[in-house]
């Protein structure tokens, strides 16, 4: 996956802006606010961070020798995603729709109900 894949991916996500609050070297993706995924435009391949839960991060790090814990954050909800020829472009889109779709679970119900609605 490219960067320009992925961010297309992302941002049709109902609700998700792109931000550069880490420096304009690091794209953040949000959804209503809260952060979904974590990439550094300048590495080749992509190294993508993505939160899921803990016991799937564990699953997923014994699965694939590209998925480790993620780099400055939360090691236990986060992982780093080597977007390359050894974790295939779908499996990429179902961790990142993964990531986005626990986000949203965990945002007041109200702003859920609004997110359907957009």
């Amino acid at each position: 996956m490219n960067l320009d894949s992925f961010r297309e991916f992302c941002l049709a996500k109902k609700g998700v802006t792109e931000e550069t609050p880490f420096g304009p070297d690091a794209l953040v993706y949000k959804v209503k606010g809260k952060m979904f995924a974590l990439v550094g435009i300048d590495n080749h391949p992509l190294v993508i961070s993505l939160k899921n839960t803990p016991e799937k991060n564990e699953e997923l790090r014994a699965e694939y020798d590209g998925i480790t814990g993620a780099f400055h954050m939360n090691k236990r909800h986060w992982n780093s995603v080597i977007a390359d020829a050894r974790i295939k472009d779908p499996v990429v889109k179902e961790l990142i729709t993964e990531s986005y779709d626990l986000v949203v679970k965990s945002l007041p119900k109200k702003t859920q109900e609004e997110l359907k609605k957009e």
